[in-house]
């Protein structure tokens, strides 16, 4: 029985290994591939967990050598997992393309029919999983991957408000995942988005739900207190600047510009700076210094090969103090 007490933060999403090509190649250009695991939802449990968080994950694996690697990983970074289900399906799987110079990188799902797309919406005791959390973080992607997931995801935030936790929520809008389903993506995350307290999105996302601006958002979501999200200048793929919004119904936020040089792995830094916002609203920080520690950690994220942002609070506290050096003795 899953001991939710202990968790300050309950991420809700599916789990996936990534198997990516090797330094910088095009997809099977040599017969061997990096594996790591990850997932959204993950993504910013292990995060959390590297900043002293309780952080718990739900979800769906396969009762398979794969699914249960997959749990022990998380468990190793100190995330608590009695709360994942293990049962009969595939586990769920993207192929990353590492971009170069002028070359983007490419993702490929194959996560159809997995575990936990195929998991019954009720699958979830929301109720006994929830007690004593005081945030739920769910992702667009949860929803694109199957019906069923989408309203496992919506019975989850229901059940947040209802028990009193806050609810974060990540656009995320892949339209590879969604598919066919693209037309329905719009109507189904404004209804998730009606139950968040903070939602991680861009103009992007909200002309894309709401045909209208950050603006908008405030407007049509009752409980929404902040906006946070980043803007990406692309020189190229190994060289870029970051910067980072956090946006209150009253004021606005936003940082410096961070330049990154000789990119590592960006995969995953969108789910380091959701996991900076949350750290920073846990630990009432105010909001400028929520947003500066947010963008940090996802500048950090870039440097660490793998979904996970492996960098403790030290580490990104030494990068806001623009005091670092290139051997730490």
């Amino acid at each position: 029985m899953f001991e939710t007490m202990s968790a300050t933060v309950l991420c809700f999403g599916e789990i996936l290994l990534r198997l990516s090509s090797p330094n910088k190649e095009l997809l099977l250009q040599s017969a061997r591939f990096d594996v790591h695991v990850g997932g959204a939802e993950a993504n910013v449990a292990v995060s959390l967990s590297k900043f002293g968080h309780r952080a718990a994950m739900v979800s769906t694996l396969p009762e398979s050598p794969l699914g249960r690697a997959c749990a022990s990983e998380l468990r190793r970074h100190g995330v608590q997992t009695d709360a994942i289900r293990f049962c009969d399906g595939r586990m769920g799987l993207y192929f990353l393309t590492h971009g170069a110079g002028h070359r983007p990188a490419e993702v490929l799902y194959d996560r159809a029919g997995s575990a936990f797309a195929t998991a019954a919406a009720d699958a979830y005791d929301w109720s006994a999983l929830l007690a004593g959390c005081s945030w739920l973080h769910v992702s667009g992607i949860t929803p694109a991957v199957s019906n069923s997931a989408g309203e496992a995801a919506m019975r989850a935030m229901t059940a947040a408000r209802q028990l009193g936790a806050k609810v974060s929520f990540d656009c995320n809008f892949r339209a590879r995942v969604w598919g066919t389903r693209a037309q329905e993506a719009p109507a189904v995350l404004r209804k998730l988005c009606e139950q968040a307290n903070l939602i991680f999105g861009d103009e992007r996302d909200f002309a894309f739900m709401l045909g209208g601006n950050v603006d908008a958002a405030f407007e049509a979501f009752k409980h929404l207190q902040f906006i946070a999200y980043t803007s990406r200048a692309r020189q190229s793929v190994d060289t870029q600047q970051l910067s980072g919004c956090l946006r209150s119904r009253r004021d606005t936020y936003t940082t410096r510009p961070h330049s990154l040089y000789g990119i590592v792995d960006r995969i995953g830094a969108g789910d380091a700076f959701a996991a900076g916002v949350l750290h920073g609203l846990i630990r009432s920080f105010d909001p400028q210094k929520t947003v500066d520690f947010a963008t940090a950690a996802a500048c950090l994220k870039h440097s660490i090969p793998g979904d996970f942002n492996l960098a403790s609070v030290a580490d990104i506290e030494l990068l806001l103090s623009d005091q670092q050096t290139d051997v730490r003795r």
